[in-house]
């Protein structure tokens, strides 16, 4: 019979046996703080090889969270893994514009995808900005651009859209923007990586 365990004893366990199984590795605290969320929320230890750091990525999203920065997500399903509370205790918010009329509308009429539009609308908000892209690499694509027509630059850039179509060549732009990031690096990814990452940034940053 499985032991009945209370869901914090269950999240304890699970990072002690994960720790354990990771084995020595040469990241700073605050790195492998974030690495073992995410290997806590998939399962999947290759994380700790492609899995990538800008030097002072960590610590540039940590000081925009204590500042009060908000985070841009590509999808509805990350906006609804980061933890809303912690944010808020940090004075920070998260945004998807996904499934905004506007975007729809933009869209179509852009002959692109909402995700592209999404971060031309992210270029107009006001203040420090996290963007955490977990699905569409369109997303990453439009980001650089903006980037170099200097209309918008992100704090941090969490770039870790899944799949198969541009999915590698998207990652690779950001690995190259000059921007503070962390990438998952090769196909891998997800929405549940890109709120993984927003979240393990956001305990460190006291919002827990």
């Amino acid at each position: 019979m499985p032991e009945h365990l209370l869901p914090e004893e269950i999240e304890a366990r699970s990072f002690a046996i994960l720790s354990a199984e990771l084995g020595e590795t040469s990241l700073p605290e605050e790195e492998l703080t974030v690495l073992k969320r995410v290997i806590h929320t998939t399962a999947d230890f290759e994380y700790k090889h492609n899995l990538y750091f800008s030097p002072g990525g960590v610590q540039a999203g940590l000081d925009a969270l204590k500042g009060g920065a908000a985070i841009v997500t590509d999808t509805n399903m990350a906006k609804a893994g980061v933890s809303k509370p912690g944010l808020a205790r940090l004075g920070g918010q998260v945004h998807c514009f996904m499934a905004d009329e506007d975007i729809a509308q933009a869209a179509r009429e852009q002959q692109t995808t909402r995700a592209a539009v999404s971060m031309e609308k992210a270029a107009h908000l006001t203040g420090e900005l996290i963007v955490a892209v977990g699905n569409a690499p369109t997303a990453l694509i439009a980001l650089d651009r903006l980037m170099k027509e200097g209309k918008i630059k992100p704090a941090l850039i969490i770039a870790a859209p899944v799949g198969f179509v541009n999915v590698v060549e998207s990652k690779e732009l950001i690995l190259g923007c000059g921007i503070p990031h962390i990438v998952a690096k090769g196909r891998k990814g997800g929405s549940n990586v890109a709120a993984a990452i927003c979240n393990a940034l956001i305990y460190q940053a006291g919002g827990r």
